[in-house]
């Protein structure tokens, strides 16, 4: 029986990248999977909820959760940050709201990462995807320390053929973008980014992976301010090739 997952494909893609937004479909649909796609979907709140605004963070995620609720399944999101959204902050902005916190956690609880769909629940770790030339991983924050997500992503990696697997010193540091604090604080951020691409450049990498679609504008916009050859994608724009 084939499985039909509820996409959340979160604000940032949908603006900013819809080619990867297509990625991912066809991703999840190299794994088998059917894709459905909720339509009253909007952003999820992190942004405002970050800058703690939490009626507005609210408003939104009520919104979220009204639209994912007539559509059984998973719901896979190609975001650590957005998933991570659903599966923990829901519950912090809805702990003293009985009528919206039962709701937030039946959300929460069929909510998964995209790689951390295909890896731990449908067991796929070799989308036949093929590169070559060294690939190295960025373990985006909220993936790595909110949701525990590093070795799903790292196994779909190493099984891209023709892909060498470089490893990034300092893998797991913050690239500065951190959504709004990017903006509050611009010097802090400039100073990790500064060393996100040294570290970058030491890996000898052709091409830099992330799950994020934040630290992938982040690191880009970096990397082309600084005149560098190198490039970071999104996951899926890798596994999801035609």
């Amino acid at each position: 029986m084939t499985t039909t997952i509820q996409l959340f494909i979160t604000c940032i893609i949908d603006t900013l990248y819809p080619e990867t937004g297509e990625s991912v479909v066809r991703m999840l649909e190299k794994a088998g999977v059917n894709v459905s796609f909720p339509p009253g979907q909007t952003c999820c709140g992190q942004p405002a909820f970050n800058a703690g605004l939490r009626r507005q963070a609210r408003m939104m995620a009520i919104q979220t959760i009204r639209a994912f609720e007539g559509y059984p399944g998973p719901v896979v999101v190609p975001s650590g940050s957005c998933a991570a959204m659903l599966r923990h902050s829901y519950a912090e902005l809805f702990a003293d709201d009985r009528q919206w916190l039962p709701r937030a956690l039946a959300l929460a609880e069929r909510t998964y990462e995209l790689s951390e769909f295909l890896v731990d629940v449908l067991g796929i770790t070799d989308l036949g995807a093929r590169f070559i030339g060294r690939v190295t991983y960025h373990s985006s924050c909220h993936l790595l320390r909110g949701l525990g997500v590093d070795r799903q992503p790292r196994a779909l990696l190493a099984n891209v053929h023709g892909a060498e697997m470089v490893e990034l010193p300092e893998s797991a540091e913050c690239c500065g973008f951190g959504g709004v604090f990017s903006v509050e604080h611009p010097e802090i951020s400039t100073a990790m980014l500064s060393r996100k691409i040294a570290n970058l450049e030491a890996s000898g990498a052709d091409l830099v992976v992330s799950c994020d679609a934040g630290c992938i504008t982040n690191i880009n916009g970096g990397l082309h301010r600084m005149g560098r050859p190198l490039m970071a994608v999104h996951i899926a724009d890798l596994l999801g090739k035609l």
